[in-house]
Protein backbone atom coordinates (compact mmCIF):
# COMPACT_ATOMS: atom_id res chain seq x y z
CA UNK A 1 0.00 0.00 0.00
CA UNK A 2 1.77 3.42 -0.79
CA UNK A 3 2.14 6.07 1.60
CA UNK A 4 0.00 8.65 0.59
CA UNK A 5 -2.84 6.23 1.55
CA UNK A 6 -1.50 4.78 4.72
CA UNK A 7 -0.79 8.40 5.97
CA UNK A 8 -4.44 9.24 6.11
CA UNK A 9 -5.51 6.03 8.05
CA UNK A 10 -2.73 6.34 10.42
CA UNK A 11 -3.86 9.76 11.10
CA UNK A 12 -7.54 8.67 11.70
CA UNK A 13 -6.67 5.78 14.14
CA UNK A 14 -4.44 8.71 16.29
CA UNK A 15 -7.30 11.10 16.24
CA UNK A 16 -9.49 8.39 17.55
CA UNK A 17 -7.09 7.47 20.24
CA UNK A 18 -6.73 11.09 21.22
CA UNK A 19 -10.32 11.70 21.35
CA UNK A 20 -11.14 8.64 23.93
CA UNK A 21 -8.59 9.61 26.33
CA UNK A 22 -10.14 13.15 26.81
CA UNK A 23 -13.70 12.51 26.71
CA UNK A 24 -13.89 9.87 29.29
CA UNK A 25 -17.47 9.82 30.79
CA UNK A 26 -17.72 10.76 34.80
CA UNK A 27 -19.15 7.63 36.82
CA UNK A 28 -22.82 6.90 37.63
CA UNK A 29 -22.37 5.07 40.39
CA UNK A 30 -24.80 3.22 43.37
CA UNK A 31 -25.26 4.70 46.77
CA UNK A 32 -22.85 2.05 48.53
CA UNK A 33 -20.21 2.60 46.15
CA UNK A 34 -20.50 6.17 45.98
CA UNK A 35 -20.29 6.40 50.23
CA UNK A 36 -17.27 3.86 50.13
CA UNK A 37 -15.23 5.72 47.33
CA UNK A 38 -15.95 8.93 49.56
CA UNK A 39 -14.44 7.03 52.61
CA UNK A 40 -11.88 6.22 50.96
CA UNK A 41 -11.13 9.38 49.54
CA UNK A 42 -8.90 12.13 51.44
CA UNK A 43 -10.65 15.56 51.52
CA UNK A 44 -13.60 14.56 49.98
CA UNK A 45 -15.18 17.16 47.29
CA UNK A 46 -18.75 16.40 47.44
CA UNK A 47 -21.01 19.02 45.52
CA UNK A 48 -24.88 19.13 46.29
CA UNK A 49 -26.35 20.65 42.72
CA UNK A 50 -29.44 21.21 43.70
CA UNK A 51 -30.72 24.32 45.06
CA UNK A 52 -30.15 26.46 48.15
CA UNK A 53 -33.74 25.66 49.34
CA UNK A 54 -33.01 21.69 48.63
CA UNK A 55 -29.75 22.25 50.63
CA UNK A 56 -31.11 23.53 53.47
CA UNK A 57 -33.80 20.76 54.04
CA UNK A 58 -30.91 18.12 53.86
CA UNK A 59 -27.34 17.14 51.94
CA UNK A 60 -24.94 14.61 52.32
CA UNK A 61 -22.47 15.31 55.07
CA UNK A 62 -19.80 17.55 54.29
CA UNK A 63 -21.23 18.36 51.08
CA UNK A 64 -20.88 21.87 49.89
CA UNK A 65 -24.12 23.72 47.80
CA UNK A 66 -23.11 24.47 44.19
CA UNK A 67 -26.60 24.89 42.38
CA UNK A 68 -26.57 23.77 38.74
CA UNK A 69 -29.29 25.57 37.98
CA UNK A 70 -27.22 29.20 39.27
CA UNK A 71 -25.21 31.12 36.89
CA UNK A 72 -22.22 30.70 38.73
CA UNK A 73 -22.00 27.35 38.43
CA UNK A 74 -18.74 27.41 35.85
CA UNK A 75 -17.39 29.83 38.16
CA UNK A 76 -17.15 28.20 41.53
CA UNK A 77 -16.86 24.84 40.29
CA UNK A 78 -13.59 26.28 38.85
CA UNK A 79 -12.19 26.86 42.66
CA UNK A 80 -11.84 23.49 43.09
CA UNK A 81 -9.47 20.97 42.63
CA UNK A 82 -9.66 18.90 39.35
CA UNK A 83 -6.95 16.65 39.83
CA UNK A 84 -9.13 15.24 42.72
CA UNK A 85 -11.53 13.25 42.90
CA UNK A 86 -15.33 14.98 42.90
CA UNK A 87 -18.46 13.43 43.78
CA UNK A 88 -21.73 15.03 42.55
CA UNK A 89 -25.74 14.58 43.38
CA UNK A 90 -28.62 15.94 43.15
CA UNK A 91 -32.62 14.53 43.94
CA UNK A 92 -32.33 12.11 41.39
CA UNK A 93 -29.85 12.21 38.93
CA UNK A 94 -31.34 14.42 36.30
CA UNK A 95 -29.20 17.87 37.38
CA UNK A 96 -26.61 15.59 38.76
CA UNK A 97 -25.71 14.37 35.28
CA UNK A 98 -25.65 17.29 33.20
CA UNK A 99 -23.24 18.75 36.08
CA UNK A 100 -20.74 16.04 36.24
CA UNK A 101 -20.61 16.15 32.27
CA UNK A 102 -19.78 20.02 32.66
CA UNK A 103 -17.36 19.09 34.83
CA UNK A 104 -15.66 16.84 32.73
CA UNK A 105 -15.91 19.57 29.93
CA UNK A 106 -14.16 21.52 32.58
CA UNK A 107 -11.02 19.33 33.00
CA UNK A 108 -11.66 18.07 36.68
CA UNK A 109 -9.91 14.08 35.92
CA UNK A 110 -12.14 12.10 38.46
CA UNK A 111 -15.83 12.69 38.34
CA UNK A 112 -18.16 10.16 40.33
CA UNK A 113 -22.02 11.02 39.83
CA UNK A 114 -24.73 9.56 42.44
CA UNK A 115 -26.90 7.28 40.50
CA UNK A 116 -30.69 7.88 41.88
CA UNK A 117 -29.38 10.61 43.60
CA UNK A 118 -30.44 11.68 47.33
CA UNK A 119 -33.77 10.15 46.98
CA UNK A 120 -31.78 6.54 46.11
CA UNK A 121 -29.42 7.72 49.17
CA UNK A 122 -29.21 5.58 52.52
CA UNK A 123 -26.70 6.97 54.48
CA UNK A 124 -26.31 9.97 56.52
CA UNK A 125 -27.68 12.99 55.84
CA UNK A 126 -27.67 16.70 57.91
CA UNK A 127 -30.01 18.68 58.41
CA UNK A 128 -32.94 16.61 57.79
CA UNK A 129 -35.54 16.95 60.77
CA UNK A 130 -36.95 13.13 62.40
CA UNK A 131 -40.57 14.75 62.52
CA UNK A 132 -40.36 15.85 58.71
CA UNK A 133 -41.18 12.12 57.46
CA UNK A 134 -44.33 13.10 54.98
CA UNK A 135 -46.91 10.98 54.07
CA UNK A 136 -47.06 7.28 54.99
CA UNK A 137 -47.81 4.31 52.43
CA UNK A 138 -51.21 3.73 54.89
CA UNK A 139 -52.23 7.46 54.59
CA UNK A 140 -51.55 7.19 50.45
CA UNK A 141 -53.34 4.29 50.04
CA UNK A 142 -56.68 6.15 52.02
CA UNK A 143 -56.47 8.30 49.02
CA UNK A 144 -57.15 5.85 46.48
CA UNK A 145 -60.31 4.40 48.44
CA UNK A 146 -63.01 5.91 46.09
CA UNK A 147 -64.65 5.05 43.24
CA UNK A 148 -63.52 7.31 41.20
CA UNK A 149 -59.79 7.60 39.44
CA UNK A 150 -57.18 9.45 41.21
CA UNK A 151 -54.43 10.92 39.40
CA UNK A 152 -51.37 11.23 41.68
CA UNK A 153 -48.89 14.28 40.85
CA UNK A 154 -45.55 14.05 42.37
CA UNK A 155 -44.14 17.17 41.50
CA UNK A 156 -41.17 19.97 43.26
CA UNK A 157 -40.91 23.67 43.65
CA UNK A 158 -37.77 23.85 41.21
CA UNK A 159 -38.87 21.28 38.47
CA UNK A 160 -39.64 23.45 35.47
CA UNK A 161 -42.04 21.49 33.94
CA UNK A 162 -44.08 20.46 37.07
CA UNK A 163 -44.45 24.76 36.96
CA UNK A 164 -45.68 24.68 33.46
CA UNK A 165 -48.71 21.53 34.41
CA UNK A 166 -49.53 23.46 37.47
CA UNK A 167 -52.10 25.51 36.27
CA UNK A 168 -53.81 23.16 33.95
CA UNK A 169 -53.89 20.30 36.84
CA UNK A 170 -55.24 22.90 39.08
CA UNK A 171 -58.19 23.90 36.69
CA UNK A 172 -58.55 20.19 35.89
CA UNK A 173 -58.84 19.19 39.77
CA UNK A 174 -61.95 21.24 39.64
CA UNK A 175 -62.96 20.48 36.37
CA UNK A 176 -62.96 16.95 36.42
CA UNK A 177 -63.82 16.67 40.38
CA UNK A 178 -67.37 14.74 39.37
CA UNK A 179 -64.71 11.77 37.89
CA UNK A 180 -61.57 12.20 39.07
CA UNK A 181 -59.41 12.87 42.28
CA UNK A 182 -56.05 15.20 41.26
CA UNK A 183 -53.56 15.43 44.10
CA UNK A 184 -50.69 16.73 44.30
CA UNK A 185 -47.30 15.25 46.17
CA UNK A 186 -44.06 17.67 46.43
CA UNK A 187 -41.11 14.91 46.67
CA UNK A 188 -39.06 17.13 48.78
CA UNK A 189 -41.45 16.95 51.75
CA UNK A 190 -42.42 12.99 51.24
CA UNK A 191 -39.15 11.39 50.46
CA UNK A 192 -39.82 8.12 51.51
CA UNK A 193 -43.35 7.72 50.05
CA UNK A 194 -41.39 8.65 46.97
CA UNK A 195 -38.93 6.16 47.16
CA UNK A 196 -41.45 3.18 48.09
CA UNK A 197 -43.30 4.27 44.79
CA UNK A 198 -40.12 4.11 42.95
CA UNK A 199 -40.42 8.05 41.74
CA UNK A 200 -36.97 8.90 41.22
CA UNK A 201 -38.13 11.37 37.79
CA UNK A 202 -40.72 14.50 38.21
CA UNK A 203 -42.93 14.84 37.04
CA UNK A 204 -44.30 11.97 37.63
CA UNK A 205 -48.11 11.23 37.25
CA UNK A 206 -49.93 7.95 38.80
CA UNK A 207 -53.53 7.18 37.54
CA UNK A 208 -55.33 4.77 39.72
CA UNK A 209 -58.05 2.90 39.28
CA UNK A 210 -60.08 0.66 42.04
CA UNK A 211 -56.88 1.46 43.49
CA UNK A 212 -54.63 0.05 41.16
CA UNK A 213 -52.36 1.63 38.87
CA UNK A 214 -53.78 2.21 35.44
CA UNK A 215 -50.91 4.35 34.08
CA UNK A 216 -47.45 5.85 34.83
CA UNK A 217 -46.64 9.03 32.64
CA UNK A 218 -42.93 10.62 33.34
CA UNK A 219 -42.23 14.26 32.08
CA UNK A 220 -44.14 17.15 30.89
CA UNK A 221 -47.80 16.20 29.34
CA UNK A 222 -49.92 19.05 27.35
CA UNK A 223 -53.57 19.65 29.34
CA UNK A 224 -55.18 18.08 26.23
CA UNK A 225 -53.30 14.37 26.70
CA UNK A 226 -53.76 14.01 29.62
CA UNK A 227 -57.38 14.95 29.23
CA UNK A 228 -57.81 12.13 27.12
CA UNK A 229 -56.04 9.80 29.83
CA UNK A 230 -58.60 10.95 32.58
CA UNK A 231 -61.76 10.61 30.23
Amino acid sequence: MKFSKILPLLLFTFLVACNNQTTKPFESIAPKEFAEKIKTTESPQILDVRTPDEFESEHLKNAVNLNWNGEDFTAKAEAYDKSKPVFVYCLSGGRSKKAAAKLKELGFTTVYELDGGIMNWTGEVSGASPAETGMTMSEFNDLLKTDKKVLIDFYAEWCGPCKQMEPFLLKLQKEMADKVTIIRIDVDKNKALAEQLKVNQLPTLLLYKNKTIESKTIGFVSEENLKKQLQ
